[in-house]
């Protein structure tokens, strides 16, 4: 059983992954470089080039970034436990509909997604101890 600390720590440490993962998708010009990488790293790992992706394509990937960016700044300002909590149901999520979209289309660019995701997910559900004054 973690100790409440030691969870605040994984919190931070998830946050801090989303910040560094996501930041590429908050802008249209940061997407459009990342969406270029990300293809080149899918073709050298045996997949085919990434779709195109038309502005309203762009709109969503920038959202999603916009948000998720938030998202890790609080936990990053606050990493509570009941952050870790709701994180980690957003990272299931988020497996589960990556995993769908590796069904449908081969691309073994999201493996490097999926686990990172599906790790941070689970080790958030673990079991914490709370501790006075622990939030």
């Amino acid at each position: 059983m973690l100790t409440a600390a030691n969870f605040r720590k994984i919190v931070l440490g998830s946050a801090v992954y989303d910040l560094i993962v996501t930041a590429p998708f908050a802008t249209p010009w940061t997407f459009a470089a990342a969406h270029t990488q990300l293809s080149a790293i899918n073709q050298q790992l045996g997949g085919t080039a990434l779709p195109a992706f038309t502005p309203f394509h762009v709109l969503f990937a920038c959202l999603l970034g916009s948000v998720v960016l938030v998202w890790a700044a609080l936990r990053i300002s606050d990493p509570q436990v009941r952050y870790g909590r709701f994180d980690g149901v957003a990272r299931l999520l988020f497996t589960t509909w990556m995993m769908w979209t590796l069904n449908a289309t081969g691309a073994p660019l999201l493996w490097l997604f999926i686990v990172p995701e599906l790790s941070w997910g689970v080790v958030q559900w673990l079991p914490a101890r709370s501790l006075p004054g622990s939030r």
